[in-house]
């Protein structure tokens, strides 16, 4: 008799268990799938130096450059003269959202760097984690967005001034008809 008990608890868990929707792998995965880099990428919301919320999504019909960066960072400076020439080119074509980490920095410290310096990029705050949900582990981190909203590519490091600028402007030839 207890044998036949257990087995009717243990089919009635099967049954219970079957019947109530995803398996925990399911829903990892598609907590996952909902977590993709391209997910993130496109759906970020980063705070400007006022406190207010900027969505990637604003920057539709433009080529888009997320830079992570803080004003310690040398090889993020080197590069942001050469992006500011292209956005002097192409200033509806292509944008820099300049994005302060909080590594060792935080919103006041752009601030400051903005109110020395003349660049017209977008200067954000990462409030939301998208670096590290991103799987940030450095700066320089780029994240590349076509026109489109969609995600182009995410890499980390710095080829130096000169070569970020060929990199970049070829993107943006890839979507738009500029010289080359």
């Amino acid at each position: 008799m207890k044998k036949v008990n257990l087995l009717l608890i243990f089919l009635f868990s099967l049954i219970l268990a079957g019947c109530g929707g995803e398996s925990d792998s399911q829903q990892q995965a598609q907590n996952q799938e909902n977590d993709s880099e391209e997910s993130i990428v496109e759906n970020a919301v980063f705070t400007d130096l006022d406190g207010n919320e900027v969505s990637v999504g604003e920057y539709e019909g433009k080529l888009v450059l997320i830079d992570f960066w803080e004003t310690w960072c040398g090889p993020c400076l080197q590069v942001f003269p050469a992006m500011q020439d292209l956005r002097s080119e192409h200033p509806d074509k292509f944008e820099v959202l300049a994005v302060t980490v909080g590594l060792n920095e935080g919103p006041e410290e752009a601030k400051q760097f903005v109110e020395r310096n003349d660049y017209d990029f977008e200067f954000l705050y990462d409030e939301n984690d998208i670096f590290d949900r991103l799987g940030g582990q450095g700066i320089p981190f780029k994240v590349f967005i076509d026109p489109d909203g969609n995600l182009i590519t995410i890499e980390m490091g710095s080829y130096g001034r000169e070569a970020d600028y060929e990199k970049t402007k070829e993107l943006l030839a890839q979507y738009f008809e500029i010289e080359e």
